[in-house]
């Protein structure tokens, strides 16, 4: 074979399999199998490489990744949701918002019918009102009983004067008529003088025992007058008209009064939207019943139940990126671990698991995780209460 056919033939191409090899052989079919060798030696390499690369990969996904980060799609949205309810009873006048709607705190939601309250408040200031004139009346009363009880004390030294000369009177008549008893056996005394006497001895004794009537009742008298002004100066003392007792409970009466009234305006006591609305004009209503649900979306959170074998190296305050399945990978979420619940749903179900029998199931529980949003995406992208979130907690901060 001459050098010019040698290189001809080398520099001829032989496929295998659709795939190109340069011949080294004047064999073809030597040159074929030597082919097929160099591409299984070729091929088991690359494999070989492709798995190293692989768990290479993987070995630092865990090392650098996986292990500082716990993910999971087991979370929710929550708020701290405010129920709306009648502080106090009445028929519904009407009803200012909708489901859906957005209220900000104090805006009015419903009005009650105010005319039984504004009756409550006018007769609460008229109680009010008599509360302040009798105490007026009280004090007009005290000045009257002072002088009252001076006059008592005169009748009082009166009676007892009459009473010192009734019993004067009294020992007179008494001796009188001993004397002319006296007299009367050796008849120097007519039986008229001796009549006499007797009269006015018992006349003398009668007054001495009205004396004595009208004492008692002088002193009597003079009891219930400083019994009285005492009893007036207990509801006086240490107080003036503002604040006296009797005033003071009429005052309050009239403010609760007032504040009633003021109640048959209900207003939103927080920012957020309007749910569950479920009450109607002309409905009577009862204090307590739930008339609608606002949902402060604004200051949303999020739930996230782990597993306990997840929660080993999270913290509060540690990082925390969330996504929503209302708005897709797109929109990426920003929190922190806020803390953990005091226990697992298990423990707070309506019918709590019993692990104490016989036959007993090992289960990994969960725990929820509160996580806090950012208000300023919360406002960019809003959420609403019970929407499905996946969140992934960087554990290595």
């Amino acid at each position: 074979m001459t050098v010019l056919e040698r290189r001809k033939l080398v520099s001829e191409t032989v496929y295998i399999d659709d795939i190109p090899f340069r011949t080294l052989s004047d064999d073809p079919v030597e040159t074929a199998d030597m082919v097929r060798k160099k591409r299984r030696r070729l091929l088991f390499a690359w494999l070989g490489a492709g798995a190293m690369i692989v768990a290479s990969a993987y070995a630092g996904y865990e090392v650098l990744w996986a292990d500082s980060h716990v993910k999971t799609d087991n979370a929710y949205v929550g708020a701290d949701m405010a129920q709306v309810t009648p502080l106090v009873g009445g028929p519904v006048k009407a009803v200012r918002v909708n489901d859906t709607q957005w209220v900000s705190r104090g805006d009015v939601l419903v009005e009650l019918d105010d005319t039984d309250a504004k009756i409550a408040y006018a007769k609460a200031q008229a109680e009010l009102a008599n509360a302040v004139r009798k105490v007026q009346g009280l004090e007009a009363t005290d000045s009257g009983l002072a002088a009252q009880i001076a006059a008592r004390r005169a009748e009082q030294s009166r009676a007892a004067a009459q009473l010192v000369a009734a019993k004067g009177d009294l020992e007179r008549a008494r001796i009188d008529l001993s004397r002319r008893q006296d007299l009367a056996s050796t008849g120097s005394v007519s039986g008229e003088e001796i009549t006499t006497a007797q009269n006015a001895f018992t006349t003398a004794s009668a007054n001495v025992k009205a004396a004595e009537a009208a004492l008692v009742l002088a002193n009597a008298n003079q009891g219930v007058a400083r019994e009285t002004r005492e009893a007036t100066d207990v509801l006086l003392k240490d107080a003036s008209v503002e604040g006296n007792p009797e005033v003071l409970e009429a005052r309050a009466v009239r403010d609760q009064a007032e504040v009633d009234l003021s109640r048959m305006v209900i207003r939103a006591p927080i920012d957020g939207v309007i749910s569950r609305r479920d009450v109607q004009v002309g409905q009577k209503v009862q204090s307590g019943q739930t008339l609608m649900v606002i949902a402060p979306i604004g200051s949303a959170y999020v739930d996230a139940n782990f597993k306990e074998v997840q929660l080993a190296k999270v913290r509060p305050g540690q990082p925390a990126t969330l996504t929503s399945d209302l708005y897709g990978g797109r929109v990426r979420y920003h929190g922190r671990v806020v803390g953990f619940s005091g226990g697992t749903g298990a423990v707070f179900a309506v019918v709590p698991a019993q692990n104490a029998t016989g036959n007993w199931i090992k289960v990994v529980q969960r725990l929820p995780v509160r996580i806090s949003l950012d208000p300023k995406e919360l406002a960019e992208h809003p959420l609403r209460v019970g929407l499905s979130m996946n969140v992934d907690i960087n554990t290595s901060r």
